[in-house]
């Protein structure tokens, strides 16, 4: 396998691989010959890695259906830690050791995953934090081809987590910001457990550029960004204590980090072409979470937009109501319809169009346009009904702008649909 050109300077420290450890007795066996790299990034771990590649060790050995071997990347440690990963590595068949003489488990993921000829990589942190009994689901959707990622989950319906309340609150804030300003749908962005398939992960590593704490959120937010699927499995979690992690400066980091792919996708450069997923087999029909082509694709379309449309008329209805007391007609239409046609946009971007292709830019110049176009018909709706009726009530002039908006918001729709957001590519199925 050679090396992506940016990490073919570390790649080439990676030793002869161990081969990958056949599957014995195990009644899944008949899963087929898909191969799973599981790397174990270190820094100073000289105590806690023994227990955690005997444990790995011996329930990959127990039955895991899949060829596999565990591959230790050291990141530059000062302690006997690369000494002890190849000591156990000759201890344990199907171990092998990797050194990078810089810090950082970005560096370290990204280097490792990038010469892999495993058909599946995955890591973990060696604290085991995360139960094993969540490998399998992790990579089974992987191998069947139906899931292009696969990451553990926190904050996922069903997951069990041991932590404290300082903790708790900064990871689901981090999550939160994520999903305020890049609308995503995974909901745990940095636990340590995660798989990819190899074949659509190269293409992302050659435009992650984080080497430390963010580089998970990265290669998701490239990963969403680009169309591909991403399961998720609700795992077990128990907080380890002895964590080396700096919270304030990895928050101030992150922070920077998402402002960086923001802009990355705005400038169209956060796009890159990834190998096709095959095809979800015909026995799961509801494998696809939405429809983007043909009859199916348009009714989701249209029930999502017609939801949110009701919600939005009647928000920007209630909102010109109000504020229809203190300001003129215009202006608090001008007021209203602004406020509700950004939230309707961001729901549409979110639900309706959620798999479009289309860069943020246009989505919001597109907007914009449609703000305009309904601005002036909404307005000049309600100033000709008031010129007709000058006693009209405040009721009354909402009733005319809402049947108004109605008007506008068929257009919009169409606009949208066929302008604004791009046709899915064929690639996201």
């Amino acid at each position: 396998m050679t090396p992506t050109p940016h990490l073919a300077e570390h790649a080439a420290r990676v030793e002869r691989p161990a081969p990958f450890q056949p599957v014995e007795h195990s009644l899944l066996a008949h899963a087929g010959t898909t191969t799973v790299d599981i790397v174990v990034p270190v820094y100073n771990e000289e105590r806690a890695l023994p227990g955690c590649l005997r444990t790995l060790h011996a329930r990959l050995s127990q039955g895991f259906p899949f060829p596999w071997r565990i591959t230790v990347a050291d990141n530059a440690s000062t302690d006997e830690t690369l000494a002890t990963a190849h000591r156990l590595a000759d201890e344990l068949p199907g171990v092998c050791v990797v050194h990078l003489d810089r810090k950082g488990r970005g560096l370290a993921l990204r280097t490792v995953w990038g010469a892999s000829d495993a058909d599946i990589v995955a890591y973990m942190d060696v604290d085991l934090s995360t139960g094993l009994d969540g490998l399998l689901p992790l990579v089974a959707p992987l191998a069947s081809g139906h899931s292009d990622l696969a990451i553990g989950s926190r904050l996922a319906p069903g997951a069990r987590t041991v932590r404290g309340p300082r903790r708790e609150f900064v990871s689901r804030c981090y999550n939160g910001i994520i999903r305020l300003t890049h609308g995503v749908r995974f909901t745990d962005a940095q636990c340590g457990f995660k798989a990819a398939r190899t074949e659509v992960l190269r293409p992302l590593l050659e435009v992650t550029r984080d080497d430390a704490w963010f580089f998970d959120t990265e290669l998701l937010l490239l990963a969403e960004h680009n169309g591909l699927r991403i399961h998720e499995v609700p795992v077990d979690w128990v907080e380890d204590i002895d964590t080396r992690v700096d919270v304030v400066s990895t928050a101030r980091q992150d922070l920077q980090g998402l402002w960086r792919m923001a802009r990355l996708k705005a400038s169209g450069d956060a796009r890159v072409e990834v190998v096709p997923r095959p095809e979800p087999a015909a026995e799961h029909p509801d494998a696809v979470l939405a429809p983007s082509t043909g009859r199916g694709a348009l009714s989701w379309e249209v029930g999502c937009f017609v939801a949110i449309g009701v919600v939005s008329t009647a928000g920007q209805a209630l909102l010109y109501w109000l504020l229809r007391g203190w300001w003129s007609p215009a202006v608090a239409n001008l007021i209203s319809l602004f406020v509700l046609t950004v939230l309707n946009t961001e729901a549409n971007r979110r639900l309706t169009f959620r798999h479009s292709t289309s860069p943020p830019a246009r989505v919001h110049l597109g907007a914009g346009g449609l703000f305009v176009l309904g601005y002036v018909v909404t307005s000049a709706a309600v100033l000709w009904f008031k010129w007709l009726d000058p006693g009209a009530s405040p009721a009354t002039e909402t009733a005319v702008l809402t049947t108004a908006s109605v008007a506008v918001t068929c257009v919009r729709f169409a606009v949208l649909r066929l302008a604004v957001f791009a046709a899915p590519r064929s690639r996201n199925r």
